[in-house]
């Protein structure tokens, strides 16, 4: 084995399983197998640069990542996580010598269908103190503390979990998918609400889920992660396998006493609204809106729920979410809402036995 290859091993080691223990944890049924490759090719860009990348990380019980390697020309390519979230994160950086070169990052995972658990055991305290905090784009007082106390006062939930339930019905009611809005979304909640208009993608409806749980004192937070495969739901719900590079993805959990974090995904019950051109009393997205409080389908992969944080090491400014590659090059920063011009794509392909 060369050194090169000994080194990288090395680095990544502590964000990633050896594939035969992946294969252990994963041997139960219902667990499928995907490759994951961020393809970079950046245009001739002047100055030092830098490069960010989120990756997937093992979640609950749904989820467990294998190898991540790399191949290019890329010093000091490493892992890392961000400080506060644990957010893991490749990250490349170029000295302005030359510019950089073609770079290839992969990561290897296995996932599931996630339910809703029947009894799960209580988070530690601070963990669930986090996620009532405000962040840059998503406070939890003025218009949505009054928004939220007005959501559960109308409902009578007077349970954690009956609120989130009441949180969860009043965005499937109350919002829209806008498709004219740019990549997922900013989630900036306050601006939501002040303005009255509630159209938007998953980052902006699922966020206002989030926010509004929070105001009403349950724990709560956006995944953003990407699809990587169809879809045995709706279509619309799915990537078929291949270029991946525009199939990003949030989605939402909150914290309940009896059944840990509970996944739901509001934005999804409006996109499929929308994009199979049914009315929310159709009876396909009736039984959509139930399932998807309680339920992620996993033809997703879970990268990470970082909100409004910074990078590491520190990019210009703090990013709302890291969902989408991010670089930055002198004074360029590249979009990673538009792949053909930033320079990347990622592809998928399930992995059989």
């Amino acid at each position: 084995m060369k050194r090169r290859t000994l080194l990288k091993q090395a680095v990544l080691a502590p964000l990633c399983l050896a594939s035969s223990r992946l294969r252990a944890e994963t041997a139960g049924a219902g667990w499928r197998s995907y490759a994951l490759d961020y393809e970079i090719d950046l245009p001739a860009l002047k100055g030092p640069g830098q490069l960010w990348l989120p990756l997937p990380q093992d979640a609950g019980d749904y989820q467990r990542v294998g190898e991540i390697t790399w191949r290019g020309d890329a010093p000091g390519a490493t892992l890392r996580r961000d400080p506060v979230y644990g957010a893991p994160i490749f990250h490349a950086a170029w000295d302005g010598a030359r510019g950089p070169r073609p770079l290839t990052v992969s990561a290897v995972f296995a996932t599931r269908d996630r339910p809703m658990a029947h009894k799960a055991p209580a988070p530690e305290a601070s963990e669930a103190e986090r996620f009532l905090q405000p962040t840059a784009h998503m406070p939890v007082d003025g218009i949505v503390a009054e928004t939220a106390a007005r959501i559960v006062g109308e409902a009578q939930a007077a349970t954690p979990d009956a609120r989130a339930r009441a949180i969860y019905d009043w965005i499937v009611d109350n919002t829209f998918r806008e498709p004219t809005v740019r990549g997922c979304g900013l989630g900036d909640i306050k601006f939501m609400l002040e303005s009255g208009n509630l159209g938007g993608k998953c980052a902006d409806i699922n966020s206002l889920f989030v926010g509004l749980a929070r105001a009403a004192g349950i724990p709560a937070r956006e995944v953003y992660g990407l699809r990587v495969g169809p879809s045995a739901q709706f279509d619309c719900l799915g990537k078929p396998a291949g270029d991946v590079s525009g199939a990003q993805h949030c989605r939402a959990e909150f914290l309940s006493a009896t059944h840990g974090w509970v996944p739901v995904d509001p934005a999804d019950v409006r996109k499929a609204v929308l994009e199979e051109k049914l009315q929310l009393e159709d009876e396909r997205i009736a039984a959509l809106r139930e399932r998807l409080f309680g339920y992620w389908e996993m033809n997703w992969v879970a990268f990470n729920h970082a909100r409004d944080f910074e990078l590491a090491p520190k990019a210009r400014s703090p990013l709302p979410y890291l969902m989408y590659p991010h670089a930055e090059f002198g004074d360029t920063v590249l979009d990673g809402r538009d792949p053909a011009a930033f320079g990347f794509r990622i592809v998928s392909r399930e992995i059989t036995a």
